[in-house]
C-alpha cells in the first residue's frame, strides 16, 4: 500500500492535472468566444451578387461612407413599395413577383453594403440608416410608400417604419429579435454580450401606426413561430394582424399563389 506522503503527492497531482485541464477548458472558451465576436457579421450577412433583370434600371444613392445600389422598376404617380431582403437573397430576383402583386406601384429593392455591387460593409446601423435615405429618396417622388422587408430586412423595415410615415408594412417571416435566435442557436455563448447587430425589431412594434401584415411561413426552418408570434404581440390592438402561408418553409414561401395575394392585400 503507498504511504501517506505517496497518497498526498498522487492527490496534489491530480489537483494540477484538472487545474490544467480547466484552464486549457477556459482558455478554449475565451478563444472561442473571441472568434464568434469577430467574425460574427459573416455569420449573419451573405452577400449576394446582383442578377441583370429585363425591365429594370439601377439606382446609386450616395450614403455616409458607401453607395448604395438600388434595383428600381419605375412607375410615375403617387405610388410606390421599398423592399428589403433577406440575408442572403439577391433582391433583383424579387423585381418579378413584387411587379406582379403592385403592377402600378414604382419599385425599389434596395442592395445592402456588400451585396449586388454596393460598396461598403454591412452592420445594422448603417442599413437601417440607409433604408431611411432610400425612403426619403423615394418619398420625394412618390407619396404613398409601402414598405416591406423579408427575414433580416424585417428588420431594417420594422425600423424604418417606426421613423418615417410608410403607408403599409409588410414583413414577411419576420422574428422579435435576432439577438435572441442567436442566443437560442449558441446557448453556451454570452451572446447578449457579443452581439453588435442586435435587431430588436420587439422594440419598435409598439411605434408602428401603419397598417402591418406579418406572413409566417408554417413549416419555417429559420425562424421559430414563437419568435414571430412574440412580434405580432408587440403591436398595438389593431394595428397587425398575422396570416400564416401552409405548406411553406423559409424559402419556399414566395413560391405558392397565396403569397401573392398577400401582398396584395389591404392589411
Amino acid at each position: 500500500m503507498p504511504g501517506k506522503r505517496s497518497v498526498k503527492k498522487m492527490g496534489l497531482e491530480g489537483l494540477r492535472t484538472m487545474s490544467a485541464i480547466a484552464a486549457i477548458a477556459l482558455v478554449a472558451y475565451v478563444v472561442v468566444c473571441a472568434a464568434l465576436f469577430l467574425l460574427q457579421r459573416s455569420l449573419i450577412y451573405f452577400p449576394q451578387p446582383r442578377s441583370a433583370v429585363a425591365g429594370a434600371s439601377i439606382l446609386t444613392l450616395p450614403v455616409d461612407g458607401a453607395d448604395v445600389v438600388i434595383t428600381v422598376r419605375e412607375r410615375s404617380g403617387p405610388s410606390a413599395l421599398v423592399y428589403f431582403g433577406g440575408n442572403a437573397e439577391d433582391v433583383s430576383q424579387s423585381l418579378a413577383p413584387l411587379a406582379a402583386a403592385f403592377p402600378d406601384r414604382a419599385l425599389y429593392l434596395m442592395h445592402y453594403r456588400g451585396y449586388g455591387g454596393s460598396s461598403g460593409a454591412p452592420s445594422e446601423t448603417a442599413l437601417v440608416a440607409d433604408a431611411l435615405r432610400l425612403f426619403d429618396r423615394a418619398q420625394a417622388q412618390h407619396a404613398n410608400i409601402v414598405v416591406i422587408g423579408r427575414s433580416l430586412g424585417s428588420g431594417v423595415a420594422i425600423q424604418l417604419a417606426s421613423a418615417r410615415p410608410a403607408e403599409r408594412l409588410v414583413l414577411i417571416t419576420p422574428y422579435d429579435s435576432l439577438q435572441d435566435l442567436a442566443a437560442r442557436q449558441f446557448p453556451y455563448m454570452p451572446v447578449r454580450w457579443l452581439l453588435r447587430d442586435k435587431f430588436e425589431s420587439g422594440t419598435f412594434a409598439a411605434r408602428i401606426t401603419a397598417p402591418t401584415l406579418l406572413i409566417a411561413a408554417e413549416n419555417d426552418e429559420v425562424i421559430p413561430r414563437s419568435s414571430t408570434d412574440a412580434l405580432h404581440a408587440r403591436f398595438a390592438a389593431g394595428v397587425a394582424s398575422l396570416r400564416v402561408v401552409s405548406g411553406t418553409g423559409h424559402n419556399t414561401i414566395s413560391s405558392v399563389p397565396e403569397y401573392t395575394a398577400l401582398l396584395r392585400a389591404d392589411k
